[in-house]
């Protein structure tokens, strides 16, 4: 029998206040999120740059219909909660953020985030004041949902020019004041920030392996006071590591070592449904 999205959403709420940090990989189709649901992983999470991937673009140049389809894929594939990356609700009106979640819950999701990116090279971060009315209204969206969809706000300053912890803090923090479920800022560059943000948040905080050089163990992450582990597009991006490799040998070798590395079709196929 189906699990219901209410069951999922709860089952999603209570791994954010469970011992120690859970891990919430982003697989890019129905496929891999089938595979990482074989592998015994508790959630899974869509990734704004893997889904632009799929389509042959680069991340922030996929349309909110477009996300959404490629989440209804995802969700569709396991019983597993799924989260999404709603980038920044796909408009810059609180309202369109709220909308955003309503239809986020219409797909099947039981979470998601909201960023203070703007999208704009010239003003990358909005002000903290509607960066902040921004989350409160996709807050609001959530809790008049009848499940409790998991919101997460994310405050975007070391991915966009901006490596201040201090106002990463303070954002993190009106974002709390706002009602969000949980906390992110990606792109920290060490523990110490890691240790000093958790400390200076109450609700659960999401931390983004991924990024060379800003990427540290599950345990040293837990130690920290993370709660939940994403891993972005890194595991799209090994995927595509793969694909360029084998290809590459391929055509500069002319050999087929890959082969002996790769799955076989039917160790691939008993992830997959009949």
């Amino acid at each position: 029998m189906a699990v219901s999205q209410s069951d999922k959403a709860t089952r999603f709420r209570a791994l954010h206040h469970g011992p120690g940090a859970f891990l919430i990989p982003n697989p890019w189709d129905a496929g891999s999120a089938r595979i990482l649901a074989g592998l015994g992983f508790e959630a899974l999470a869509t990734s704004s740059g893997a889904s632009a991937g799929i389509l042959g673009r680069r991340d922030g140049k996929v349309t909110r219909e477009e996300a959404l389809a490629h989440a209804r894929a995802i969700v569709g594939a396991t019983d597993l909660p799924v989260s999404a990356d709603l980038e920044k609700g796909f408009g810059d009106a609180p309202a369109v953020a709220a909308e955003t979640i309503r239809l986020a819950a219409e797909v099947g999701l039981v979470g998601g985030s909201i960023e203070d990116a703007t999208g704009d090279k010239d003003k990358p971060l909005y002000d903290l004041s509607l960066a902040a009315e921004r989350v409160a209204a996709a807050v609001q969206a959530a809790r008049a949902l009848p499940f409790p969809f998991t919101l997460t706000a994310r405050a975007e300053n070391y991915l966009r020019g901006n490596p201040n912890l201090d106002d990463t803090i303070k954002r993190l923090q009106a974002f709390e004041k706002a009602g969000a479920d949980v906390l992110f800022a990606p792109g920290l560059p060490d523990l110490e920030a890691v240790r000093t943000v958790c400390a200076a948040v109450s609700k659960p905080f999401n931390f983004m392996v991924g990024i060379k050089g800003k990427s540290f163990t599950v345990a040293e992450l837990t130690a920290a006071g993370v709660k939940r582990i994403s891993l972005a597009t890194s595991l799209y991006r090994e995927a595509m590591s793969g694909l360029v490799n084998a290809a590459r040998e391929v055509k500069d070798k002319g050999t087929f070592g890959y082969l002996d590395r790769s799955l076989t079709t039917p160790e691939l196929n008993n992830f997959m449904q009949g």
